[in-house]
């Protein structure tokens, strides 16, 4: 398959794709048909969805990559990125739809019944979102460099398949809204899943065994490529030369609890999963969609993890093949974002390599479309509809939506050019999943806390709500940052908490959370929003009965 054929093949998927949410799209999109679906969406339906949303480039890149670069240490990426559902399943999901709110920040506006609590987050998920939209698009440049080669009106091969894809996708959102992205994202999702059991029945078919391969992979030290050369990595725990079956490849003690509980706290925070919630029926449908996708992503990420580790002894077996011999040193990848790629080909030839290319790049398109319409509603709806034009009707509070999308797929192809993922390489074996663990960071850091304690504590109010927000937000960006000057050479203890700084950054946040709330004079939580969101069905409804005789009363 050449270039050429390569890029018709894309440009067919993406009509394929404005086909479908077109046909999906109502002409006359109100608010809540344009960011929630019209809230009718089904439980399964949601469930692939949210996995379409959240199985991004993380997931189908750089898990596989993870483990193919840092063995036992990179199934920490899969077991956190699956346990991240259940604290949303047993804390968060009913009580985040029974308020019948948007958006994330529409929520806490309406818990704390405060503008300013409102803003803070709207600040904070423009953040998340952006921080989460760039590895996205570096995987779209990742995976074109290798399948197509080619650039496009003079653009490098890497620029421009973070061009199209940000261009195809903001599109695809600008014209269909939610109800047309969520049959997108479940479709996609479908297709993701089919593509990595189907690489998983290849290997079985060929007599793969994953016990024996952890085992062989075992038998020697473990390699990565720095520069143009090999070098051995040391382990975390013991110091001595790092082995594929052995923990302490990648993490020490500190850094695994860091990156776990930076992994689940930050699923809970994100805008663009969480945001699914607010089109399910009820309560109990965003429960049980929790459930359906506790399954399917369990099972996604246990398959991610039998691949990653495939990877690592295929490509080493082949590496004297001319075309893998271009992607490796001494039988190692250079880039471990390309395992899978690679490992569709070693399977199924130069078909089976674009196959996965184009599961790589639909889990992109999904995620990257759910990430725009989280953006679209936190501004459209939060900023624009409740606070900017208040008097303004639905249509321009979609318009405005609109617009962000657009604006903020600028500023992350922007920034997604501007990395040089040679350089960044060195410093982060797996770049996609490193780069995904910063915006789950500045998600549990922020926002987690306070939707915790808002859901379950009365007493928190509106001016800890806040304080908590730019607290978590503020130590986790602090952090990042210094990660990034400091680099990770400055011990794994210190290093871990930079580059996964929940663990801090989450304790303070809730912290502040708590010592503000209770010096706050603030006016108590309204009984009636709290049974909205605690109370069984039999409370809301003698609720709303309460109500209606009220209003006939008067």
């Amino acid at each position: 398959m050449t270039g050429t054929d390569t890029v018709s093949l894309m440009v067919l998927a993406v009509v394929g794709t404005l086909v479908s949410v077109v046909a999906w799209r109502r002409t006359r999109a109100t608010t809540v048909d344009f960011y929630l679906a019209g809230r009718r969406t089904g439980m399964i339906t949601n469930a692939g969805a949210i996995c379409g949303d959240y199985l991004s480039a993380a997931s189908f890149l750089g898990v596989a990559a993870a483990v193919y670069a840092s063995g036992l240490d990179g199934v920490w990426y899969a077991t956190g990125f699956a346990a991240g559902f259940v604290p949303v399943l047993l804390f968060i999901a009913a009580p985040l739809r029974r308020l019948g709110t948007v958006s994330l920040p529409d929520f806490l506006a309406v818990r704390f019944g405060s503008a300013r609590v409102r803003i803070a987050a709207v600040v904070a998920v423009e953040l998340i979102i952006l921080s989460y939209l760039v590895p996205q698009a570096v995987g779209s440049g990742v995976t074109w460099e290798l399948l197509v080669g080619e650039g496009i009106a003079g653009l490098t091969p890497y620029t421009t398949g973070v061009v199209v894809s940000t261009v195809a996708v903001g599109g695809i959102v600008v014209i269909g809204g939610m109800r047309g992205t969520t049959w997108n994202q479940a479709l996609q999702f479908g297709f993701l899943l089919a593509v990595a059991v189907w690489l998983g029945a290849l290997l079985w078919a060929g007599g793969f065994s994953y016990p024996a391969a952890v085992e062989q992979a075992s038998t020697q030290p473990l390699q990565a490529v720095v520069g143009e050369r090999l070098v051995e990595v040391p382990n975390q725990l013991t110091g001595e030369p790092a082995r594929f079956g052995v923990p302490g490849a990648r993490y020490g003690t500190l850094g695994q609890l860091a990156l776990l509980v930076t992994l689940v706290l930050g699923t809970a925070g994100l805008p663009h999963v969480m945001n699914r919630y607010f089109t399910s029926a009820t309560g109990r449908a965003a429960r049980t969609s929790t459930v359906w996708v506790l399954g399917l992503a369990g099972a996604f990420y246990a398959v991610a993890v039998m691949l990653g580790t495939a990877t690592r002894i295929l490509v080493a077996e082949q590496a004297d093949e001319p075309w893998l011999a271009e992607l490796t040193v001494d039988g190692v990848l250079r880039v471990p974002e390309h395992a899978l790629l690679v490992l569709g080909r070693l399977l199924a030839g130069t078909p089976g390599l674009a196959v996965v290319s184009a599961a790589a790049f639909a889990a992109m398109v999904s995620t990257i479309g759910g990430l725009l319409l989280a953006a679209a509603a936190s501004f459209g709806h939060d900023v624009v509809a409740r606070i900017w034009r208040p008097s303004g009707g639905p249509r321009e509070a979609v318009l405005a939506g609109r617009a962000a999308v657009l604006v903020i797929s600028i500023l992350a192809a922007a920034a997604a050019i501007a990395v040089d993922p040679e350089r960044l390489l060195a410093t982060f074996p797996s770049l996609i999943a490193t780069m995904i663990t910063w915006a789950f960071a500045l998600a549990g850091s922020a926002l987690t806390p306070v939707l915790l304690l808002g859901i379950w504590w009365r007493e928190t109010t509106a001016r800890g709500a806040v304080a908590g927000i730019w607290t978590g937000a503020a130590v986790a960006v602090l952090a990042l940052v210094m990660g990034l000057i400091l680099g990770p050479d400055v011990g794994d203890g210190l290093s871990a908490v930079l580059f996964a700084p929940a663990l801090v950054a989450a304790p303070l946040s809730a912290a502040t959370i708590a010592v503000v709330s209770r010096v706050d004079t603030g006016p108590p939580v309204d009984p009636r929003l709290w049974t909205r969101m605690h109370g069984t069905a039999a409370d809301r409804q003698a609720e709303r009965l309460a109500r209606i005789t009220l209003r006939g009363r008067r």
